[in-house]
């Protein structure tokens, strides 16, 4: 859609259509509402004022990018968000030429932007396009956003960074003064005489330079741009994010000065939707709801496996005073926020910082400390060498809760959590374990708070497969649990929320199968396998996670270490692809994983 030739008033108006068509779909499909809502003029003028066929343009996390799609020959096919088959929640290249990278995970979005502004210069292209990115203020907390701004700020290529600031955390302990002054600096008019004294100021050599360096200074050290100034990136703002002309003429203003700058916007969560304005968490990511009234469709459910969590984490942190823990901006989503109310001075939420949350909870088991670092499965992976190097290394008794283990549906192919065994499983010092249902969820977690090493326990997005299984007995270190035992051919190992697909599927199968909750994937029960090898032939491996590295690969080594060459292993785990978004069921039938079609295969 173009809409360079567009008034103010038809912006204005086009703004409305876009709000009514997100909270329209979203209501119906789920999604991200209140941070797209509130970026929606801000997307709007950057179209207008950037060439979207030229400029780069680059959405950190994406979650805010609804408008973009709909200005970018979407508007149609976005009845189809986040469902099987149809358009993603984030940027996709695949989906449109004009989503520049793939996003879901925070804070790439100013090194992007370097990369691209690097290549612009090597190609000469400087004078013809310029990127553009956009990023939130919970973003920029991140370190991985000031390593790139440190960089920008020495090189001095053109970009353009939009800050979407709809926290006031930045501007909201400078206030009226703050914006006055920092509009003020906005204008041309400052611009123009910035530039007028440098060129002055050239005829009267250092001295002069200094002093009129240290006199901007002192003028913008009560503005909120100090920081970024200092870094050697030009600010402009606060500006009000949902004032069309005024996002336009400073739009125009950046994009002609042709060096560094950031945009500081100020924008209102939810905005055009009253129900959800303003900081209400609740409205970031929600299910289908009712327009109306505002209330969720979804029907009451099983507990999830994440409530389950945190009611186990609770229990024990009431018995254990050394028992804290940390989450990397998701408090309501791992069930952190029960423990931060509960215990405000010993469990904490760092903001979107994995790599500072791993590393402070290794101080803390130093000091003697009990931490349990619950983080979402695929944003452990940020985490990475902080898991080896500060907590494996010094081999400390942190646990690492990974939630949203396994297929999480709508979120896509940026928040599967399939990784975690693989990655996890080949560094020392490092124990596997994963409960399959309520009860062993609160013996894992207990087994956790006891546990002296190192460990990791994983677990599902909603509620652990309904099946009926013989109760769980209380965890001890590498040992599984035979839950049925028959004297046949085959053995189901199911691993986690495996364990109830792996039951599931025998249902459906009219003959005489073993099961085992494996338990442990690091260290595995040796001797329960051993035993099993004796008598069941062939294997089948149920878990909720990529086949390479996982625990399929960790039953093959066992039988090759121990030279068992006679039992024929068969994995159900997820295939070497990254995994498409959509309905988890959608999802798990377009990979051949419902019990249904695993019973056909083993017949």
């Amino acid at each position: 859609m173009n809409i360079k030739s567009y008034s103010m008033e038809e912006l204005e108006s086009l703004c409305r259509e876009i709000r009514a068509r997100i909270i329209d779909v979203v209501s119906s499909n789920g999604g991200h509402l209140s941070s797209t809502l509130g970026a929606t003029e801000l997307i709007v003028a950057m179209h207008k004022v950037f060439d979207i066929d030229k400029d780069p343009f680059i959405f950190d996390v994406s979650h805010q990018a609804y408008a973009h799609k709909l200005l970018t020959d979407r508007w149609e096919d976005f009845e189809t968000l986040r469902q099987f088959g149809g358009i993603c929640g984030y940027t996709k290249p695949s989906e449109s030429e004009y989503d520049y990278f793939v996003a879901g995970h925070s804070s790439t979005s100013i090194s992007l932007g370097v990369g691209a502004a690097k290549a612009i210069a090597l190609k000469g292209e400087n004078e013809e396009r310029i990127p553009i990115v956009v990023i939130g203020d919970g973003s920029i907390s991140a370190g991985m956003a000031y390593e790139a701004m440190n960089e920008l700020g020495d090189l001095k290529l053109p970009m353009v960074i939009i800050l979407n600031d709809n926290e006031m955390s930045i501007a909201k302990p400078i206030g009226a003064v703050s914006r006055m002054l920092s509009s003020a600096m906005a204008s041309p008019f400052y611009q123009k005489f910035r530039s007028n004294v440098e060129q002055f100021v050239d005829n009267f050599g250092d001295s002069a330079h200094y002093m009129a360096r240290r006199f901007e200074e002192s003028f913008k050290l009560i503005t909120p741009g100090i920081l970024f100034e200092e870094m050697g990136i030009e600010y402009i703002g606060p500006i009000d994010g949902h004032n069309l002309a005024q996002l336009v003429e400073n739009y125009e203003l950046a994009k002609q000065m042709r060096r560094p700058v950031i945009l500081h916007v100020q924008t209102l969560k939810g905005k055009g939707y009253e129900i959800a304005e303003g900081q209400n968490e609740k409205w970031h990511g929600v299910g289908p709801f009712d327009i109306k009234s505002g209330a969720s469709c979804k029907k009451n459910s099983a507990k999830s496996a994440t409530e389950i969590y945190s009611e186990a984490l609770l229990h024990v942190a009431k018995h254990n005073e050394k028992i804290v823990g940390v989450t990397a901006a998701m408090p309501s989503g791992t069930g952190i926020s029960t423990l931060m109310e509960a215990f405000p001075e010993r469990f904490w939420d760092v903001a979107i910082a994995e790599q500072h949350a791993v590393t402070s909870m290794a101080a803390l088991a130093k000091e003697g400390f009990k931490p349990f670092c619950t983080i979402y499965s695929t944003f452990m992976q940020r985490g990475y060498d902080q898991v080896i190097h500060d907590v494996c290394l010094m081999n400390l008794p942190v646990v690492f809760a990974l939630d949203r283990a396994g297929i999480v549906g709508e979120d896509g192919e940026t928040h599967q959590g399939v990784f975690d065994i693989g990655f996890l499983r080949a560094i020392p010092n490092m124990t596997l374990l994963a409960p399959r249902d309520e009860k062993s969820m609160h013996q894992a977690v207990g087994f956790a708070a006891e546990f002296a090493t190192p460990c990791a326990l994983r677990y599902p997005r909603g509620s652990f497969s309904n099946v009926e299984l013989p109760e769980s007995q209380p965890f001890s270190l590498g040992k599984s649990q035979l839950l049925i035992s028959h004297e046949s051919n085959t053995l189901f190992i199911g691993y986690g929320n495996g364990v109830g697909r792996a039951k599931e599927t025998m249902e459906l199968i009219d003959k005489k199968i073993s099961l085992l909750d494996l338990r442990f994937v690091k260290p595995l029960d040796r001797d329960m396998l051993l035993q099993m090898s004796q008598h069941h032939k062939q294997w089948y491996i149920f878990s909720d996670s990529a086949k390479m590295g996982g625990v399929g690969s960790a039953i093959l080594e066992f039988l090759s270490d121990e030279n068992i060459t006679d039992v024929n292993v068969v994995t159900f785990e997820y295939i070497d692809a990254f995994i498409t978004h959509g309905n988890t069921a959608l999802v798990e039938k377009s990979l051949g994983l419902l019990p249904e079609q695993l019973a056909k295969r083993i017949k």
